[in-house]
């Protein structure tokens, strides 16, 4: 059994050479690495977060770039689906309108009668409902948009350009003039403007000289003197 020696204290290991307060500074300098590896660690996850940061925002910008680009996309295939639809509606009445004349024919000599009237207001009936607007009216002032003049002639009593007959009615989808109505127009006679005043004082003077003559009549001034 062997006894253990009495005032014996274990001691750190000290390297050889080295005295026993060279220990005690790098114990303190261990301690002191350690903050310096979180703050490494912090910015390190800072950098991560920032990178983080700036791919979800430019994700964020692509996403809204392209729901951009669908809802104009969208806009724009309903805006050609809606041209395309009226330009076949209108081809479609386009050669509908031969009928339609024949049938306004047939009513202004009163042959629209029995079964074939049924069947003309029937076809007037459908293409109202898709949109056709018949236009052209006796008296309105010509308009070259939308009549096309194929007579022409002189009349004392209009004071503009105007349809004077409806040779053909004009029909219409919305704002697109599918045929022009063909009239035939009457202007002003030449020189009835500058004529018509020369007349109206003439007529004014006239007026005024029978007042005067009634007034000297009813006073008796000539008679008496």
């Amino acid at each position: 059994m062997t006894e253990e020696t009495p005032g014996f204290d274990e001691k750190p290991d000290v390297p050889s050479g080295a005295t026993p307060d060279d220990a005690e500074p790098q114990a303190a300098s261990e301690e002191g690495a350690a903050p310096a590896g979180d703050a490494s660690e912090n910015a390190g996850l800072v950098a991560q977060l920032d990178q983080v940061r700036t791919a979800l925002s430019e994700r964020t910008a692509d996403l809204q770039r392209l729901q951009a680009e669908y809802q104009n996309y969208r806009r724009r295939v309903e805006r050609d689906r809606v041209a395309v639809k009226e330009i076949a509606v209108a081809n479609l009445l386009s050669e509908l309108l031969p009928v339609l004349d024949d049938v306004g024919r047939a009513r202004d000599h009163g042959e629209l009668v029995g079964g074939f009237k049924s069947v003309a207001e029937s076809l007037e009936t459908v293409i109202a409902k898709m949109g056709l607007q018949q236009f052209g009216k006796e008296g309105e002032p010509f308009d070259p948009t939308i009549h096309e003049a194929l007579m022409h002639s002189y009349a004392p009593d209009v004071t503009e350009t105007t349809c004077v007959a409806i040779l053909q009615p004009g029909y219409r989808i919305g704002e697109r003039t599918i045929r022009p109505a063909r009239v035939a127009v009457a202007e002003p006679q030449p020189g009835a403007q500058t004529v018509k005043p020369a007349e109206d004082a003439t007529e004014a003077q006239d007026a005024s000289g029978a007042e005067d003559d009634a007034g000297t009549k009813e006073s008796g001034g000539p008679d008496e003197g």
